[in-house]
């Protein structure tokens, strides 16, 4: 679980609320149809511009956001320096315990080849085309929710523009002018919102998961290359370290 991202939501709802709250009733931050212009506005327009597998799949790629932690470089290092040291005194056969401890399913694959005596290219080959379609997928995930904190102030202004023109068309009681105008201009402030504190963040942060993972596959994958080598586990670990400079800065982000 990404605590940092779930307090920033919590914080960033909460500041509003409170802010609204300050200024009086929430109700009168509430509109129905507002809120089906912008939320199925969105959604549609989605839906036109990515393949529908993709925009279905986005739910999955949003855990990455909230529910997803990903493991440490310095960790996925000292693990395969270990299997690689039990692989050297026992042989291939001795890791085969570690494709069913091992919680990462890139590891136990790769493993899994590994004990099964796959040529190195091979191996080499499948994990490679296992990174680019896990990119792919992460970059689509950007993409999407880049795409929609475009489409959600649009569809904001719209719902402000029909309000407006509803409003102008009965201007028979002045005294309505004003709570008409603060209706129509709701939806623009619901576009806002969900474009600022949801979608766009979530684009960033999977920009973010997308280095940190791929840079951990790569780990994963030269490590497992070089104990299918049988290279001594020391060269092997010095090798993998250099991509602790990488996994650093992003642990500081």
């Amino acid at each position: 679980m990404d605590i940092s991202s779930i307090i920033g939501a919590v914080s960033g709802i909460g500041f509003i609320l409170g802010t609204i709250l300050l200024g009086g009733p929430i109700s009168m931050f509430i509109n129905i149809p507002s809120i089906l212009i912008v939320v199925g506005g969105t959604i549609a327009a989605t839906m036109i511009g990515f393949p529908l597998g993709d925009v279905i799949g986005i739910v999955k790629t949003a855990i990455k956001v909230f529910m997803f932690k990903i493991e440490k470089a310095e960790n996925i290092i000292a693990n395969l320096t270990e299997i690689s040291n039990k692989a050297r005194k026992g042989g291939l056969l001795s890791i085969e315990g570690d494709i069913q401890s091992t919680s990462d399913p890139y590891l136990a694959q790769a493993l899994q080849m590994t004990v099964d005596g796959v040529k190195t290219e091979d191996i080499g080959q499948i994990m490679e085309k296992k990174m680019e379609l896990t990119k792919k997928d992460l970059d689509t995930g950007s993409a999407i929710f880049a795409a929609m904190a475009a489409y959600a102030p649009a569809f904001g202004m719209i719902g402000t523009l029909i309000g407006l023109v509803q409003m102008l068309a009965n201007l028979d009681d002045p005294s309505t002018i004003g709570p008409k105008m603060a209706v129509a201009m709701i939806t623009t402030f619901y576009g806002a919102i969900m474009a600022n504190l949801f979608f766009i963040p979530m684009s960033d942060k999977l920009k973010g998961r997308t280095e940190e993972e791929i840079t951990n596959m790569n780990i994963v994958y030269e490590g497992i290359l070089s104990i299918r080598e049988g290279e001594h586990p020391k060269l092997m670990e010095d090798k993998l370290k250099v991509y602790l400079g990488d996994a650093a800065k992003e642990e500081k982000k």
